[in-house]
């Protein structure tokens, strides 16, 4: 497992203060040391080269959905699922000291960041909403320009990491707004490490195919927690199925993938660890 001077190193996408570094902070402790990757496919690459022990990745946000690239990621590169928690996103305001609100002319944020707070560019129409790369990112950005008249979205983490200030926090539309991070590694561990499994399997396009595949789940009292399809590429109308389960045992679980083994296509276990427990 690399490492620098007894920190785990954890790749994640985007900077330092993001919502993704307060994940692996809840996973891994204070002993991260992060390793910000410009893109998704650089954060897989850069654990799948070693260049990083782990990498976090989000996987689906209660409100916008899933993180449809990185189940794509999943499949494409050969690392395992060994961790996972659940983050409040918290947005917040942050400018550099001595800004005021009344002072503002723009608000800087990632895109998704920006749609999540409609209503308060809604009581503030004259703010320009300008797009960035990642939260993190905008924050640190705004923080080293120091014009008086612009701030950033972003967590608490970014604005205490690059010494801004909050003027405003919980800037989201809806409090229910939480992601899910996965933990991801090189390695499968020698164990299976919890009683949650993710898996990825193909089938036969014929009617029925999915409802069998489903069934031995169900006929073992398996709770189904996620399903999400994706395209199969140069494959039309036929699809990928991710599956996240916990079962009531590890036996009643292994007996159902041994099932579907043998009714699908194929079949790759992505993951055993332990579910996510509470918010961070």
């Amino acid at each position: 497992m690399s490492t620098t001077g007894g920190a785990v190193t954890v790749a994640i996408q985007g900077t330092a203060g993001s919502f993704s570094h307060k994940a692996a902070l809840a996973l891994i402790g204070a002993e991260t040391q992060i390793v910000p990757c410009r893109s998704f496919e650089d954060l897989f690459q850069t654990v799948a080269d070693g260049a990083a022990a782990r990498g976090v990745v989000p996987i689906e946000n209660s409100l916008a959905g899933s993180v449809h690239r990185n189940y794509d990621l999943l499949s494409e590169h050969s690392l395992h699922i060994v961790g996972e928690t659940l983050v409040r996103v918290q947005l917040c305001l942050i400018a550099p000291r001595g800004t005021t609100l009344s002072g503002l002319r723009s608000v800087h944020s990632h895109p998704v960041a920006l749609a999540q707070c409609r209503k308060f560019f809604a009581e503030h129409p004259h703010l320009a909403q300008i797009p960035a790369i990642d939260t993190a990112g905008a924050v640190r950005d705004v923080l080293s320009r120091k014009t008086g008249d612009e701030a950033a979205i972003g967590s608490a983490l970014a604005a205490e990491l690059y010494g801004g200030v909050v003027l405003q926090e919980n800037l989201e539309d809806h409090e229910e707004n939480f992601t899910r991070f996965l933990a991801v590694e090189r390695s499968a561990p020698a164990h299976a490490a919890g009683p949650k499994l993710s898996l990825v399997f193909s089938l036969t396009n014929k009617p029925g195919a999915l409802h069998e595949a489903l069934g031995v789940f169900a006929g073992r009292g398996i709770d189904l927690t996620k399903l999400e399809s994706r395209p199969l590429i140069g494959r039309p109308w036929e699809y990928r199925f991710y599956l996240d389960c916990i079962g009531p045992d590890g036996s009643q679980v292994a007996d159902a993938v041994a099932e579907l083994e043998r009714l699908a296509l194929s079949v790759r276990v992505l993951g055993a660890y332990q579910a996510a427990r509470g918010l961070q």
